[in-house]
């Protein structure tokens, strides 16, 4: 028996591999552990991200759009698939507190508007909230519970940075959140929450000052809301500014800000790209601060919590997707077909 039809047999497949893969699912964008991700779904939460895009948008922009956030929703379904099997899912009086909270600032006509904005129906922003709160749960027991700063760690990064804690002049330090009108700002906040327009922007920010006013958490709604991409992550935390710095600002804001005391949050100020609340953390005097500074120590402990919270994230996702089996319909689609669009 002669071996030759196996052997081309086999160098077809080498020589045509794209014609021997499997054709991928019938309307399937991508499938993680078994668990398809339909095109439908991923053009439901483009529409959501994206409600208001120019009508001449180039399609490659968009296609470029969908695949970030496909991948974005991968990792989404990684970590729920996980919180599932620690029994972590976020339970109905979760969801419900969260949606009265959205709710606060409107009518029930203006909340509906603004679902209707975002092509959001009720049970979708309920699936939303849900696998936030749950994803949250989970880097809550897996990563940030696991965070530990001890005093050596604050003397070692005091002593290893002294000089940078004596000040040249007097400085204040401040908080923000951030809200912006434009659309295509990049978050960088646990929620995903961005803002589409100046209604929405007016809406979001009045939304964080009744929390606040409420009781919550600066920091907390900093992380989850804010839309300033560098400190979101850090609770809002913009750290130390030179009094000098502040004569940038409008005469009117520096004063606001000098007479501010310390935790004093402001009220919703304009920016010139959006809405913010400022909080001030407090004032430090020129000269040398000391690690006996109870001051100093909380900044540090902040400063390396989160730095170390930032990168056992990064490392926990990066593990999470290399222990999962993933199939990218979507990428696949574009190498395979690079002149056309999804």
């Amino acid at each position: 028996m002669k071996p030759y039809p196996v052997l081309l047999l086999a160098a077809g497949c080498a020589l045509f591999q794209v014609a021997c893969k499997h054709a991928p699912p019938a309307n399937v964008a991508a499938v993680v552990n078994g668990h398809p991700i339909t095109y439908m779904e991923l053009e439901k939460t483009y529409q959501t991200q994206y409600p208001k895009q120019p009508e001449a948008i180039n399609r490659d922009l968009v296609l470029s759009q969908k695949l970030d956030l496909l991948t974005s929703m991968i990792t989404q379904e990684i970590l729920m698939q996980r919180a599932e099997k620690l029994g972590l899912t976020a339970v109905d009086a979760d969801v419900d507190t969260e949606i009265n909270k959205m709710k606060a600032p409107y009518t029930k006509e203006g909340f509906e508007r603004q679902l209707a904005d975002r092509h959001l129906a009720i049970a979708g922003l309920r699936a939303q909230i849900r696998q936030q709160l749950t994803i949250q749960k989970l880097v809550n027991k897996e990563i940030t519970s696991q965070v530990n700063i001890t005093d050596a760690d604050v003397a070692n990064f005091y002593n290893a940075n002294k000089a940078s804690f004596n000040l040249a002049e007097s400085q204040v330090h401040l908080a923000q959140i951030l809200v912006t009108a434009d659309p295509n700002t990049p978050v960088r906040n646990l929620r995903n929450s961005k803002a589409h327009s100046d209604a929405e922007a007016r809406a979001k920010i009045q939304n964080i000052e009744l929390q606040l006013q409420q009781g919550a958490d600066f920091s907390q709604l900093a992380q989850n809301y804010s839309e300033d991409a560098e400190s979101a992550p850090n609770g809002g935390d913009k750290g130390f500014i030179p009094e000098s710095a502040l004569s940038n600002s409008s005469p009117e804001l520096r004063k606001l800000i000098l007479s501010m005391q310390p935790n004093q949050v402001s009220p919703v100020l304009p920016s010139p790209d959006g809405y913010r609340i400022l909080k001030l953390i407090s004032k430090e005097s020129a000269g040398q601060r000391e690690l006996n500074d109870p001051n100093v120590q909380q900044s540090i402990r902040e400063n390396l919590r989160n730095a170390k919270d930032q990168l056992l994230r990064a490392a926990y996702y990066e593990v999470a997707r290399n222990s999962s089996k993933i199939e990218n319909y979507l990428a696949r689609s574009i190498i395979e077909n690079p002149g056309q669009s999804k």
